[in-house]
């Protein structure tokens, strides 16, 4: 669920959108557009802002907060995490407070971003499909009302398992639009790209990272703002919801375990779906048909479907697809939010979670209105700014964590035990040379009694430090 709602309207919306940008109109001072090797420089473009990058970044926060959560005993807040920096009294007064306001902000303008988005795409394919005329603002605010209205009946109506259910079902749903696309599109393509996409990734990666507007001029500054630091600020907004969703999930998990499941399971699936769709995408314009230029960014995957028997069912599951992102993604969101609002509790009242969700659709219309006819820019913006902020948290949460893990009681055990071996090793051979043993015996039972009370030292929790 975590996947699906918190990445799934982005993977709708910029499935084609993106790889067929880059290929179109590659990065400033790169490769000629639509050729070969502008392909090549789309996907990595695109695993680029999509893979590893983002879930390297929920992985902090997520490891921070599992880690200080099942193995320090402290709650599911971000404060939280901060202990080891500022120490509980801080934590759990007026500065930590001030962290998780910061994050709720952050959840709430980067949840609102992707339901606009949602708003956006489902706009379109009203309009493809007829059933409104030209879609404007007060067509897509009326999408949003509508699907707050029905999260809000399912948060009403308690059916947390029904959304769990829709979850579940729109997931089948996502791999049987993915399988449809890449039986009837152009398959061989598509399992050319996945290779080449991972090669061309690795082999650009140093030049994607040094990009800068120093390096390209004005161009690259507005190309930079609408793509790569759009993305850092998205992902940057959404890491409290993900963070802590990961975070509940992991229990039992080792750090390794941890995050080897984080980075690579999502990275694989979003590389499997942009090799689908962006690889459609760019045959369907190779052939002759100008997707990139007849639909807009929301419109460019029903642009492609149009090339594909069942085009309208098709459009129609795409429209249900991301109904139910939007659902299912506002009641995430909307828990997690209350969750950091009452303290870290697991099971944040009713009234709370409605009221997050109702302000979440809220925030989502004011964007776009803000936006006016340029929607899509108004919604990166303000993400942008609604990041920022939280960003420095980030900066705050790996410094916490990695003072956390050094103080971990089995790292300061096998910490002396290595001192305490070199020290053994070392006396031997300047008292003995090289004629000498190193014998571990059992020594006094020193632990207390149960009279006593339990062992301070006793490890406890789970094995989250390897």
């Amino acid at each position: 669920m975590m996947f699906s709602a918190g990445m799934g309207i982005g993977l709708m919306f910029y499935g084609v959108a993106e790889p067929l940008a880059h290929y179109v109109s590659p990065p400033p001072r790169s490769v000629q557009a639509e050729t070969p090797e502008a392909i090549q420089t789309a996907m990595a473009t695109t695993l680029f802002h999509w893979t590893l990058h983002p879930w390297a970044i929920y992985a902090v926060v997520g490891l921070a907060i599992a880690y200080g959560t099942f193995r320090r005993g402290r709650k599911q807040l971000i404060s939280a995490a901060f202990e080891p920096l500022f120490g509980r009294r801080r934590t759990e007064g007026p500065a930590g407070k001030l962290i998780d306001v910061l994050a709720i902000f952050a959840t709430l303008f980067g949840s609102a971003a992707s339901l606009g988005l949602g708003a956006l795409q489902i706009g379109s394919g009203l309009e493809i499909l007829g059933w409104a005329g030209n879609v404007g603002n007060g067509v897509l605010v009326a999408i949003i009302a509508v699907l707050t209205a029905a999260f809000v009946a399912s948060a009403v109506s308690g059916i947390a398992k029904g959304i769990q259910w829709l979850s579940n079902i729109n997931m089948v749903l996502a791999v049987v639009l993915a399988l449809f696309v890449f039986v009837v599109g152009p398959t061989v393509l598509i399992l050319n790209l996945i290779p080449g996409a991972i090669g061309s990734y690795f082999s650009d990666l140093a030049q994607m990272a040094a990009r800068t507007e120093a390096s390209g001029g004005d161009a690259m500054a507005e190309w930079l703002r609408g793509w790569t630091v759009f993305y850092w600020a998205w992902w940057v907004s959404w890491t409290p919801f993900v963070g802590v969703f990961i975070a509940r999930i992991s229990r039992g998990r080792t750090i390794r375990q941890f995050v080897t499941g984080v980075l690579l399971v999502p990275s694989v699936v979003t590389l499997l779906w942009f090799a689908i769709f962006g690889g459609a995408g760019i045959a369907a314009q190779r052939d002759g048909v100008d997707v990139a230029g007849q639909a807009t960014s929301e419109g460019q995957l029903f642009g492609v479907l149009e090339q594909f028997p069942l085009a309208t069912v098709m459009t129609v599951l795409v429209m249900v697809l991301v109904g139910i992102f939007f659902v299912s993604g506002a009641d995430a969101a909307s828990i997690v939010m209350g969750s950091l609002s009452e303290r870290g509790t697991l099971a944040p009242s009713r009234p709370t979670v409605i009221f997050w969700g109702v302000v979440m659709g809220a925030v989502a219309a004011v964007m776009l209105l803000v936006g006016g006819d340029e929607a899509l820019t108004g919604l990166q913006n303000l993400t942008i700014i609604a990041a920022l902020p939280f960003a420095l948290v980030m900066v705050g949460l790996a410094v916490a964590l990695a003072k956390d893990v050094r103080s971990d009681p089995l790292v300061l055990r096998r910490t002396f035990a290595t001192e305490a071996v070199e020290h053994a090793v070392v006396e031997g051979i300047s008292r003995h040379g090289e004629d000498f043993v190193l014998v571990v015996e059992a020594g006094e039972d020193t632990s207390p009694t149960p009279a006593d009370g339990p062992n301070p030292d006793r490890l406890t929790g789970d094995p989250m430090t390897r």
